[in-house]
């Protein structure tokens, strides 16, 4: 990993179909440039600092990373009802959904260090959702990771029109997504003729890479929990695929 001490941040505003957005921007202070770009979109919470510091994890990989706001001005959820409400209110509409994305996505390819054929995105929960259905949509990626994120579909793909290489990273015991919902997924992607790799892991609960899981399952009552190994072997599969894929 590469020094803490050369990593350099900033608060990004852009905008999508009228709607202020507050993105997260990292990088590397020694990178000279032409370096591939990640997306980061977060769970239902938002833009919150757990979201900016795998912001900056993954630029310490040598990536200049971006953390997409989804909710406007950087807008986050401390309550379950409340981080519902706004995550529904984006996913019930497919054009908001690909305005935002598209949004994020225009930035980082424009940013100058960033290698603008080289894009990349990973999510968390909702964020993986996103990633999956950009992917879906047939955006210009290179590869995405979902991390504990749903798997329903805004979009089914044609056949040959997933051009990133997928990565699903999900927690078998996670009680928030069905097995009918993992079924469909694999039979979509088989049909489309994508290249997805879909790892579950053992006992992982939703939430599995955060650490605040525990503490929020018990307060709000939500089968979430933080996983160690799982946490751990992800994100060791994460950064295999993108070496791969970059």
């Amino acid at each position: 990993m590469r020094d803490q001490m050369k990593l350099q941040s900033e608060n990004i505003s852009y905008s999508a179909a009228g709607t202020q957005l507050r993105g997260y921007l990292a990088w590397d202070g020694e990178n000279e440039g032409n370096q591939p770009g990640v997306l980061v979109f977060p769970e239902w919470w938002g833009v919150d600092d757990y979201i900016r510091q795998r912001t900056e994890q993954i630029a310490s990989l040598g990536y200049v990373a971006m953390a997409a706001d989804m909710y406007g001005n950087g807008k986050t959820a401390d309550h379950p009802d409340e981080a519902g409400s706004m995550m529904n209110a984006v996913l019930g509409d497919i054009g908001t959904v690909r305005a935002r994305v598209e949004a994020a996505y225009a930035v980082l390819k424009e940013q100058e260090l960033v290698n603008s054929a080289s894009i990349g995105a990973i999510g968390y929960c909702f964020g993986g959702a996103l990633v999956l259905n950009m992917a879906r949509f047939g955006m210009e990626l290179k590869g995405v990771v979902s991390f504990h994120g749903a798997l329903d579909s805004m979009q089914k793909p044609a056949p040959g029109g997933v051009k990133a290489k997928l990565l699903v990273c999900h927690g078998a015991a996670d009680e928030f997504i069905p097995q009918e919902a993992i079924d469909q997924f694999k039979e979509d992607m088989n049909e489309a003729g994508a290249d997805y790799e879909f790892i579950p892991y053992e006992e992982a609960l939703h939430g599995f890479t955060n650490p605040a899981a525990d503490e929020r399952g018990k307060r709000f009552n939500l089968p979430l929990a933080y996983n160690e190994s799982a946490d751990r072997k992800s994100w060791d599969a994460m950064k295999s695929h993108f070496a791969k894929v970059f």
